[in-house]
């Protein structure tokens, strides 16, 4: 095995091999079918609420309770399985997601399908906490930004292929066959992993004890909290925009999948940005940001009176989405200690998904109380307040570590 599969660079290695490139493919291939997975009821919200006869807001709770579970099982599933090999650990989850996806495809009834989601959500906590983790143990050093950003660009294309594709699909043959779909793709993802991925070994169990050095950590800290506000903002707004765009824009169903595919282009761009100008200017980076996702979410209600106003908002705002992302995600990697990677972003996972879960709570709320056309004022006035703890904590915090 090659020094750099088991996590140490490579001297003087100029450029990835074959054998890098497809495994980073195998693994951003497997972002592309868990990201569209994870966010596919929110494209065929109405169709579900319909043939199960509930409220929108009740079958948001299928990406409520999905959010939860992955908050809830994130730690202690990672925990449980930090001493696999990690290929054998990717090609089984894989493997498991696969046959969720076919046990939703088939639910009898609403209840059938959260348990269903549930168990997807189990595959899910494990397989954000290593996927990160081991496409930057693939390559050298100087080629972990270029990993991170592949598995971000994965995840970026199930927005713009994975959910409107899915979306289509349930238009026009049921929502059922997208689920099947899914899974089919999946089983074929988990064959070309098997295939490509090499032996990475796990890098020893981590033991509960250990969570108070990460917990100690200011900056860690500061990161996860500002997680939770940013992820609660984005998705008060984003889990009813398939509804707000046919409702409060008038958009129609062609109209509103072609936005929701311009939505994950540029969360592309958004990762290019990241590669290009993170490294150099961290804070103005994610300064601006922050901004542009407070401004696309109190924004949205306004641009919603002239279609290709809320059509470049949702632009917009798909790109600010991936840079925060994918620029956290590579903070935690370089301020954790080698052997609690994976833990700290386990961690990072189930908070993202607590502000998923809350923020598609707090936008049913809206919808519900106030009317949907509020979910993107609610969304930008804790878009803000993420903003304020950034500028006047986290962001000092981050200069500080830096030595700035």
């Amino acid at each position: 095995m090659q020094n750099h599969q088991a996590g140490q660079a490579v001297p003087g290695k100029a450029r990835l091999s074959g054998r890098d490139k497809l495994a980073l493919v195998g693994l951003a291939c497997a972002a592309f079918i868990f990201n569209t997975s994870e966010f596919i009821p929110i494209g065929l919200l109405s169709d579900i609420a319909r043939d199960f006869g509930v409220t929108e807001a009740r079958a948001g709770l299928l990406i409520s309770v999905y959010a939860w579970a992955v908050m809830l099982l994130s730690l202690p599933l990672m925990m449980l399985v930090s001493r696999v090999e990690l290929k054998r650990l990717m090609v089984g989850l894989t493997l498991l997601f696969a046959v969720f996806q076919l046990l939703s495809a088939v639910a009898p009834g609403y209840y059938a399908l959260m348990l269903a989601r549930i168990g997807v959500a189990c595959t899910h906590a494990v397989f954000w906490s290593i996927v990160s983790p081991l496409a930057v143990r693939l390559v050298p050093d100087r080629f972990r930004p270029l990993a991170l950003s592949v598995i971000v660009t994965g995840s970026s294309v199930a927005m713009v292929f994975g959910l409107p594709l899915g979306r289509v699909i349930g238009l026009y043959v049921g929502w059922r066959t997208t689920f099947q779909c899914i899974g089919a793709f999946a089983f074929l993802v988990c064959v070309y992993l098997a295939c490509v991925l090499p032996r990475v070994p796990s890098r020893g169990g981590f033991s509960p004890r250990k969570l108070p050095v990460l917990l100690k950590n200011p900056l860690l800290v500061g990161i996860y909290a500002l997680t939770l506000g940013v992820a609660g903002a984005y998705f008060t707004g984003y889990s009813y925009i398939e509804p707000f765009l046919k409702q409060v824009a008038g958009m129609t169903d062609e109209g509103v999948t072609s936005t929701l595919m311009l939505f994950g282009g540029m969360g592309i761009a958004g990762s290019v940005a990241f590669s290009r100008w993170y490294g150099q200017h961290a804070r103005g980076f994610m300064t601006l940001v922050l901004l542009g996702m407070a401004a696309s979410l109190a924004l949205l209600r306004p641009a919603a009176e002239l279609v290709p106003a809320v059509v470049s908002l949702c632009a917009l705002w798909g790109m600010v989405a991936t840079a925060f992302n994918v620029s956290l995600q590579s903070e935690i990697i370089a301020h954790s200690p080698q052997d609690a990677t994976a833990v700290s972003m386990s961690i990072f996972s189930g908070i993202f998904n607590l502000g998923i879960g809350c923020g598609t709570w707090v936008g049913g709320a809206a919808c519900t109380h106030l009317s949907i056309a509020s979910v993107g004022y609610v969304g930008g006035a804790i878009a803000l307040a993420a903003f304020a703890f950034w500028r006047w904590r986290v962001s000092r915090l981050l200069a500080g570590a830096k030595g700035v």
